[in-house]
């Protein structure tokens, strides 16, 4: 059929029918295939040095990069990617890129610039280890302790509310506090002790004492590197003890490392960021409370030890 009878049935222009013609005969048939309109997705960043990109963004923060940046942002990876490759592309495209390697935004967990690799793999690796099976020769408990001060001004969770209009949560303006020390063990046990004042070798003696006495078992006590865990009172009353109770103490600046800090967040949220004490004394007895449920309920101490940072610790 000629030109313009096959632009009145297919319904096309003329123009469009002599382009499609002489397609067809430049470049044969396989030419009028339909394809995905739009620009072409092909990166300007070569594989290699997408390769490289990820690598460091795994590995280290912006900053450590010299870059003015805490976090990685696409403004981050722009800049990045200008310093690094000399590549000039705009915030939607590092927004492309970032999703088909495969990062999303999240909440970034903390980490000191302090902490030793070397120790912490040394203590995952043989340190820990070793302490198990001495428990398990002596046939003691591994109880992990933490302590940690509460304030009422705690806020946790979220509200519902109309949509540019921020929620409002009454409570008392004053600001008051308390302390608590506690041990959890991987088969769900969990000893505490609350206190007002400061955390000193004399609180540190009176729980460890309270210890003694609740447990049948001699005890593992995994601890951090306070000032009083390794305080000449507190190492000597071990020492008097040492058929009870020992010491081991965590790498420095590793508190991801233990398990009672997932028992302090769960606290904090719910003891005391869902609820309002008026006081002091409300405050103390809503966490005393709190603790004692937890404490008639040992899988959900257990739960602690299955998150991937201390699952190491649940055997």
């Amino acid at each position: 059929m000629s030109k313009s009878e096959a632009a009145r049935v297919f319904k096309v222009s003329r123009t469009a029918v002599h382009h499609w013609t002489k397609a067809a005969a430049n470049n044969g048939i396989s030419s009028l295939k339909a394809r995905k309109r739009g620009p072409r997705s092909s990166s300007r960043l070569l594989p290699h040095e997408a390769a490289t990109a990820v690598r460091l963004m795994e590995q280290k923060s912006p900053d450590r990069l010299g870059l003015p940046f805490y976090l990685w942002t696409r403004e981050a990876v722009q800049q990045f990617l200008a310093q690094r490759f000399e590549l000039s592309v705009s915030v939607w495209t590092i927004g492309r890129y970032l999703k088909k390697w495969g990062f999303t935004p999240q909440k970034p967990l903390r980490r000191a610039y302090e902490q030793e690799r070397k120790a912490v793999q040394y203590w995952l690796e043989t340190e820990y280890p070793q302490i198990c099976r001495q428990a398990h020769q002596e046939k003691a408990q591994i109880h992990w302790e933490d302590e940690m001060g509460v304030r009422s001004d705690y806020q946790a969770g979220r509200s519902y509310g109309r949509t540019g209009q921020t929620p409002v949560v009454l409570g008392t303006g004053q600001r008051f506090s308390c302390n608590m020390i506690s041990t959890i063990t991987n088969r769900g046990k969990l000893y505490f002790k609350l206190f007002t004042q400061r955390f000193d070798a004399t609180v540190m003696l009176d729980f460890l004492r309270r210890l003694i006495r609740q447990c049948d078992q001699k005890m593992f006590l995994i601890v951090d590197g306070h000032p009083v865990h390794r305080s000449r009172a507190v190492k000597s009353w071990v020492e008097r003890h040492a058929n009870r109770i020992r010491l081991f103490f965590l790498p420095s600046y590793s508190p991801e490392l233990n398990p009672n800090e997932l028992l302090n967040h769960d606290v904090k949220a719910n003891a005391v960021g869902r609820q309002r004490a008026k006081n002091k004394t409300e405050m103390i007895e809503n966490l005393r409370s709190y603790l004692r449920s937890t404490q008639r309920q040992p899988y959900v101490v257990q739960n602690f030890f299955r998150e991937k940072h201390v699952a190491y610790a649940s055997a």
